[in-house]
């Protein structure tokens, strides 16, 4: 008898310290987000989705594109303006290329562009979101698409947001997924009041060709 219970409590410990050692170990938070923010300082060109869900207090109900390092972009954009608007757009230098669903391009400066969207904000503004976070809280390790991600919460402040989704008017607690091989940023999933905004990127510096339309 002793023999046979003796087995079982060493089945039971070693099933129990299997257990532990399958589960991984999270990073610790703010080293995680300090070393995003470094990785995407290094990005030359990315892909970008953002889009709403049900009806946050911002213009910006989607946009998707790809950007360069120096801040040239192309895309679409639909954005409340009297009404929804969609506007498909080239920005290159300072001159921005722009059209609805009808008729050809016309031009805008960039500064007129950036008082409504500043699509280059994905690139410059995700460092400063990163590095400002607080409450830094690693939840898990999960897939995004086909990459290991880390997930984590964390504070961010409406200052920077507001750069990269314009009309944003409060902090929030948002959640991040890092990828786990590189550090750059994957998804982020930002609750407002009376919706949420979900921003993702993908496509890491790969090729990207930006010039004027052929008017």
């Amino acid at each position: 008898m002793r023999t046979i219970l003796g087995l079982v409590v060493a089945g039971l410990l070693l099933t129990t310290a299997c257990s532990a050692k399958s589960e991984p170990a999270l990073p610790d938070g703010p080293a995680l987000l300090k070393r995003s923010a470094d990785a995407m300082r290094t990005v030359k060109t990315v892909a970008f989705t953002i889009e709403t869900k049900d009806k946050p207090a911002v213009p910006v109900r989607h946009a998707e594109g790809s950007l360069t390092r120096e801040g040239d972009a192309k895309g679409t954009l639909q954005i409340e303006v009297l009404g929804l608007q969609e506007i498909e757009f080239v920005l290159v230098g300072d001159k921005v290329y722009f059209k609805g669903p009808t008729g050809g391009f016309q031009t805008m400066t960039r500064q007129q562009l950036t008082a409504l969207y500043d699509p280059s904000a994905v690139l410059t503004g995700v460092p400063d979101l990163l590095s400002t976070a607080q409450d830094v809280r690693p939840q898990a390790e999960e897939k995004v698409g086909d990459a290991a991600a880390y997930r984590v919460t964390a504070a961010l402040s409406q200052k920077v947001l507001a750069t990269l989704v314009p009309g944003v008017q409060q902090n929030v607690t948002g959640t991040v997924w890092v990828d786990k091989a590189t550090g750059r940023l994957l998804k982020l999933d930002l609750p407002l009041t009376g919706g949420s905004v979900d921003v993702s990127l993908g496509d890491y510096d790969a090729p990207v060709t930006i010039e004027p339309p052929a008017s």
